[in-house]
């Protein structure tokens, strides 16, 4: 049984993107592909739009059971915008089940123009990067969004900085979190430090010391450390040690 639904306010866009079998014989230039899912992009009266497709959930049990990957992807955008982050709208989205197995999915996004992601900035060496206004305009977003987050007891678990996009204003955006789900306790703790590693693994090569220290108070909302923050920094800092 297949499951299909565009956003409200999106139904003009019936006549493309109107049904799971229309999605998938879309034609368009694809930007990535694994054995799991596709992305391709598709125009439309002069706007790009973003068409994953998946036509795997995975092997063995992960066809029967947990949320399939696409439906996890489409939930979580959904949130970041319910809790006020910036992210790429989700246009439509849908799945199909056979006797209770993933069959396909899809999820469309709309295009967030003249964006681009933070990664792409340091590989060009992009001289915003050098400049300590725009860091701290972006630091502050980038700290509120993922505080945010985390007092959802929600983390991403692949806060990278590819995952972040920016505009000409400086506006940040997070995108692509088909892993992002939500944990209690030790699991909430580890999970957050991981997010916080993640940022930190490039950050610390691209930004000083005194950068990072005053993105991670941000995002603590405070002023000075505290003994759990120095615990903490020691953790986040020490995260990916001999796994880079």
């Amino acid at each position: 049984m297949a499951g299909w639904k565009l956003d409200p306010g999106c139904e003009e866009l019936a006549s493309v993107f109107g049904s799971l079998d229309a999605v998938f014989a879309l034609q368009g230039e694809r930007l990535t592909r694994d054995p799991l899912s596709e992305l391709v992009r598709v125009m439309h009266q002069g706007v790009a739009y973003y068409v994953k497709r998946y036509t795997s959930a995975g092997k063995g049990l992960r066809r029967y059971l947990g949320k399939p990957r696409v439906k996890a992807e489409w939930q979580n955008l959904k949130r970041f915008a319910k809790w006020g982050i910036p992210t790429a709208q989700v246009v439509g989205f849908g799945l199909e089940r056979d006797n209770g197995s993933f069959e396909r999915g899809a999820m469309i996004t709309r295009e967030l123009p003249a964006t681009e992601d933070l990664w792409l900035l340091v590989r060009r060496e992009d001289p915003r990067l050098r400049d300590r206004r725009w860091v701290d305009h972006v630091s502050r977003q980038l700290a509120q969004h993922t505080r945010t987050l985390h007092d959802h007891h929600f983390t991403h678990n692949d806060l990278k900085w590819r995952n972040l996009l920016v505009d000409a204003d400086g506006t940040l955006y997070l995108i692509d979190c088909p892993n992002g789900a939500f944990w209690w306790g030790f699991m909430l703790r580890y999970r957050i430090t991981k997010d916080l590693a993640c940022l930190d693994k490039v950050a610390k090569y691209q930004l000083s010391a005194t950068q990072r220290l005053r993105f991670y108070l941000q995002y603590r909302r405070r002023d000075r450390l505290n003994a759990s923050d120095k615990k903490r920094i020691r953790h986040i800092v020490g995260f990916f040690e001999g796994r880079e």
